[in-house]
């Protein structure tokens, strides 16, 4: 867990840099600023609209008396969206989009919870066993 952590923080922003290197180099520094500003900009937008749109989701399934167990994940993912959006650099533009785009989204959430519930089964399964 700790390796992956540290390859993370250390081989994500050295891949932001050569990205925003390489495209300065080819669009030039200006070009590839504004780039950067307007992407944050957008997704800063982007980010306010999805998630208001999924609190008002929440409120109706709390309405219907259900748990707003998917709308929360999804909540989760426009919230790690709105991060990495604010991040310089156009991979994590890249992925903040794929998250706020909600067919993406709805396949990474299934598969979130699909992990969450089978981690949690085998967890209960194994405490079952040993009570035994």
């Amino acid at each position: 867990m700790l390796l992956k952590l540290f390859l993370a923080f250390t081989l994500i922003p050295l891949v932001e840099i050569y990205l925003l290197i390489k495209l300065g180099q080819a669009f030039g520094a200006m070009t590839s600023i504004l780039l950067v500003i307007i992407t944050g900009m957008l997704g800063a937008y982007l980010a306010r609209m999805e998630g208001l749109r999924t609190l008002f989701r929440i409120q109706e399934t709390l309405r219907e008396k259900k748990m707003p167990g998917n709308e929360l994940l999804e909540a989760l993912l426009i919230v790690l969206a709105g991060l990495v959006l604010i991040t310089p650099g156009f991979l994590t533009d890249a992925v903040g989009f794929m998250l706020l785009i909600p067919a993406s989204r709805v396949r990474i959430r299934d598969w979130l919870r699909n992990r969450f519930q089978a981690r949690f089964t085998r967890k209960y399964d194994d405490d079952i066993i040993i009570q035994q």
